[in-house]
């Protein structure tokens, strides 16, 4: 990454730290309940996403050349199949998606939407989020078991092991260092969303705001392609 990034998130993920106090893994319940539309419509979901032509996914740095750090250090595969990016929708995506869609209309929480495609024996190092506005959601859709029947996919979250299984879903603060090892050799497929976070204070909701529209407005400036 380069060091203007690291210097602005940093500063970002210091002044939302001051004003929301938030643990690594949240409530779903509290902070995200529409989380069960998602969670009761996982095969769906993987069916759809399974029937996607990966090699036209693209790789997340191709998405995002500051996270080549975390995304080509090893040279296996990190793809990210984009569905809604800071509320920028790609209606392409969507079509091939229409269960996924569906849901994502109903859920204007939701400001961004990926299914996550990891190659086997693929190692994300430690990093962390940008800011504290968003949580992020896991759901698990295709996770292979290691030989006792545990997933073999290790999130570690604030030095945390943590692991879902197919149909299971996490909510989390993905400004706590994490890290992740898919210990298999299989893919990992997941739904990622990046949810809004509810009643922040008023000057971290507007920051959060101007944050997203800041995003928004670069992506259209480089031209940002989720083509799939």
């Amino acid at each position: 990454m380069s060091n203007v990034y690291d210097l602005g998130t940093n500063l970002v993920r210091r002044i939302y730290e001051k004003r929301i106090d938030a643990p690594a893994i949240l409530d779903i319940s509290t902070h995200f309940p529409n989380a069960t539309k998602f969670a009761a419509a996982w095969q769906s979901i993987r069916d759809e996403a399974l029937a996607v032509q990966l090699t036209r996914v693209p790789r997340f740095h191709d998405i995002m050349p500051e996270q080549a750090e975390i995304s080509a250090n090893d040279g296996l595969d990190w793809r990210m199949f984009v569905l809604k990016a800071y509320d920028m929708t790609i209606p392409e995506n969507l079509a091939r998606m229409p269960t996924l869609g569906r849901l994502l209309s109903e859920c204007p929480e939701v400001k961004s939407a990926a299914v996550s495609f990891l190659a086997p024996r693929k190692h994300i190092p430690p990093h962390r989020g940008p800011f504290r506005g968003i949580m992020r959601f896991h759901l698990g859709l295709v996770i292979p078991k290691q030989a006792d029947g545990r997933p073999a996919t290790i999130m570690m979250i604030n030095h945390e092991d943590r692991r879902i299984s197919d149909g299971e879903c996490m909510l989390w603060d993905d400004t706590f260092e994490h890290e992740v090892m898919n210990n298999a050799d299989q893919a990992r497929i997941a739904l990622l969303l990046d949810v809004w976070r509810p009643e922040m204070p008023l000057d971290m909701e507007i920051l959060s705001r101007l944050i997203v529209r800041g995003v928004q407005v670069g992506m259209h400036y480089r031209g940002v392609s989720f083509a799939g």
